[in-house]
């Protein structure tokens, strides 16, 4: 099978227990390479510049599609508290370009603004599931480049699913958690995937299946998201089945925590996610919305 994924490249200086490390990420690097654990085909829509080591995609065997661009990659200094995290943006490259592709699903996951609504558009006409993470739609940078998110307006009609965290959403609906989950399939979505730091919440049709990591200790919380919402969309293309996708979502997540490794690194095996997907199955929680 084949997934296409759309999303910038990034080299992020991570500061986190005093020290400071510079590390290859961006969801096109962390939605990939998980996909890959899951023997995907990946296309990879992106940019990054010369400053790229572009070797870290090239050995995960990721099909570039126009990827190289003359301007420097996009970059961000990211500190990092616990579960909290501040961002600054240092560097951005160019917008990615859009092309027909024949994957059998989609993942929109910008960084900052490298995807158009134009071409979001065009991706969900042409997509037969596409999983959205909308942060990058949503983060403004004020006149010291700090990141924060703000209202935005997004067309989600057709969307089959999506992953929002409370401060997300608030910027995309309104409401309490559960009146927000209700707002955004109300807006067009299937699948909607609410992450309040280790709880994890799923809304499809009239209920609501939750589980809680148990990880104990935060590390690099950098990249989590783009290995939960990847090994969600594997997950449901191949097993069609959105509780087996919760699960292993939430095992990626549980299993690169746990890991207590920097950047790429902590992208998890698949026979670990799966030994965590077991777990979690026998422990969803579900109620009526």
């Amino acid at each position: 099978m084949k997934l296409a994924i759309f999303g910038h490249c990034a080299i992020d200086s991570i500061s986190i227990d005093g020290n400071t490390y510079e590390q290859v990420g961006g969801s096109a690097c962390y939605c990939g390479i998980t996909a890959r654990q899951f023997k995907f085909d990946v296309d990879l829509f992106t940019k990054f510049g010369p400053d790229f080591p572009k070797q870290y995609l090239t050995q995960n065997k990721l099909n570039l599609i126009n990827s190289e661009s003359e301007k420097n990659t996009t970059k961000f200094t990211i500190s990092i508290t616990g579960s909290d995290r501040t961002l600054k943006l240092e560097n951005e490259c160019d917008p990615i370009e859009y092309s027909t592709d024949d994957a059998d699903g989609h993942i929109v996951s910008p960084i900052y603004h490298e995807i158009s609504n134009d071409t979001l558009n065009k991706i969900k006409n042409d997509s037969n599931f596409i999983f959205i993470d909308p942060q990058g739609f949503l983060r403004r940078k004020d006149s010291q480049n700090n990141i924060t998110l703000q209202n935005t307006e997004l067309d989600l009609s057709g969307v089959n699913a999506i992953k929002v965290n409370p401060e997300e959403a608030q910027c995309i609906v309104n409401g309490t958690d559960d009146e927000m989950m209700l707002a955004l399939q109300k807006k067009g979505v299937e699948h909607v995937l609410f992450t309040n730091k280790t709880n994890v919440s799923l809304l499809i049709k009239d209920k609501v299946y939750s589980i809680t990591l148990p990880n104990k200790q935060i590390y690099d919380t950098t990249g989590i998201g783009d290995i939960f919402s990847s090994t969600f969309t594997c997950t449901m293309l191949k097993e069609k089945d959105f509780l087996w996708a919760l699960c292993f979502a939430g095992g990626a997540a549980q299993a690169a925590l746990e890991s207590r490794n920097l950047g790429l690194q902590k992208i998890p095996r698949k026979g670990t996610v799966q030994t965590n997907a077991s777990y979690f199955y026998n422990l969803v929680k579900f109620r009526n919305l």
